[in-house]
């Protein structure tokens, strides 16, 4: 498996499939080929159906007029190119239009991409990838899984660890000052201020949710609103794991090290999964993205708790299950109809399993690793209307009562 590095990426929301991953691709053609006077890019399937709503073309557009040149977006969402569902295909052309240089590359989830010749993917650091290997090899050595990550990471990775969280912990900051209307057309108002502000007027459980949910809703409306955040595994599921990982500091007084070596126990669960299944939800539908991140939060959750490498393993594998069928229907495109609020719920349900999991031996009849492929499997059957298409689902629905 490739670096931790790869999973937590530090950019602009609102999407990393959507803006974050065609944003580098353009840099990477831009650099290979400089200096055309037109370039093309055709976005195809799942990245043209809902581009416009998660600002795929701002994306390009942004980096396209830099050179100067004269860019063409075209749109075919009833096309999709064979590896992956969100295609793009670069083109460089002289004066007469004709092709000078062509890339079709994939944006295949979290900000990666991957194309036919697999140019862009990053080394392979990691040995083992799948749990039931890596618990064997912990269960001998007696490691945890955060110095697992620790032993095949450059030494610096402590300090870009640090970095995640200080970018995840300014998220929640900002978003909790925030108030007004999201962009995008929806009318869809920050609720984060709010429920923060609320939270002290209820008793002791209504006031814990409402913490760990104004925190998710925190980062999840900066994500919406082009904010800066980390992807976790992604920018639509990045407001479950710092939300949980914020309240778990304030109420169990965790040091910053402790939240460090919870996002490295984190990162190996979403890469595991990034690895064995994906963690598009234009490929999977939004378990791949909403359950990864809640598997990752469930396992940091339970580390903070001292529970052990089993317990640990099955918080996780309850975060993915118990999230199996989700589909993703975004309203019109955007990050915010239903994405907001599955945030706020994940984490407190990330929450829910690591209790489950402390109060059991860690014994369980489905493991992480099934789990993994039965979602990944689930994904692959969903139809396309309801992987982040926005043509079926809550999409449709809300489409349909609107005002001709």
């Amino acid at each position: 498996m490739e670096s931790l590095r790869q999973l937590y990426r530090i950019g602009t929301g609102p999407s990393s499939s959507h803006t974050m991953a065609p944003r580098q691709a353009a840099l990477i053609f831009l650099e290979r080929y400089p200096a055309a006077p037109h370039y093309r890019v055709t976005l195809f399937g799942s990245l043209a159906a809902t581009g416009r709503g998660h600002l795929t073309d701002k994306a390009l557009l942004d980096v396209f007029q830099t050179c100067g040149s004269k860019v063409e977006l075209l749109w075919v969402p009833e096309e999709k190119l064979p590896l992956h569902p969100n295609g793009m295909r670069f083109e460089s052309l002289d004066d007469s239009g004709s092709k000078l240089h062509s890339w079709e590359v994939y944006s295949v989830g979290g900000g990666a991409l991957q194309d036919n010749d697999q140019l862009v993917s990053p080394p392979i650091i990691y040995p083992l990838t799948n749990m039931a290997d890596i618990l064997n090899f912990l269960d001998r050595s007696g490691e945890s899984l955060w110095e697992y990550v620790l032993t095949y990471e450059d030494d610096s990775f402590p300090d870009f660890l640090a970095g995640v969280w200080d970018v995840m912990s300014t998220a929640i900051g900002r978003g909790l000052e925030q108030v007004g209307i999201l962009p995008g057309g929806l009318g869809l108002g920050r609720k984060a201020h709010t429920f923060y502000r609320k939270s002290s007027l209820y008793g002791a459980h209504m006031q814990n949710n409402a913490r760990v949910w104004a925190y998710a809703l925190a980062v999840s409306e900066e994500n919406a609103s082009g904010g800066i955040i980390a992807t976790a595994p992604t920018c639509g599921a990045s407001g479950v794991l710092p939300a949980v990982l914020r309240y778990l500091q304030e109420t169990l007084s965790c040091s910053r090290d402790d939240i460090l070596r919870a996002l490295a126990t984190a990162g190996l669960v979403g890469n595991l999964v990034k690895k064995n299944a994906s963690i598009s939800g234009a490929e999977v539908g939004c378990q791949g993205e909403i359950g990864t991140a809640c598997a990752m939060a469930a396992a940091a959750a339970t580390q903070l708790h001292g529970g052990t490498i089993k317990q640990i393993e099955y918080a996780a594998e309850m975060g993915l299950e118990h999230h199996l069928g989700l589909t993703c229907d975004p309203v019109n495109g955007l990050v915010q109809i239903p994405c907001i609020e599955r945030n706020a719920h994940a984490a407190t349900r990330a929450l829910s399993c690591c209790h489950f999991a402390l109060l059991s031996g860690g014994e369980h009849k489905i493991s992480f690793d099934e789990i993994t492929l039965v979602m990944n499997e689930t994904g692959q059957a969903l139809p396309s209307l309801y992987r982040e298409t926005s043509v079926g689902g809550i999409a449709q629905a809300y489409r349909q009562r609107q005002p001709d």
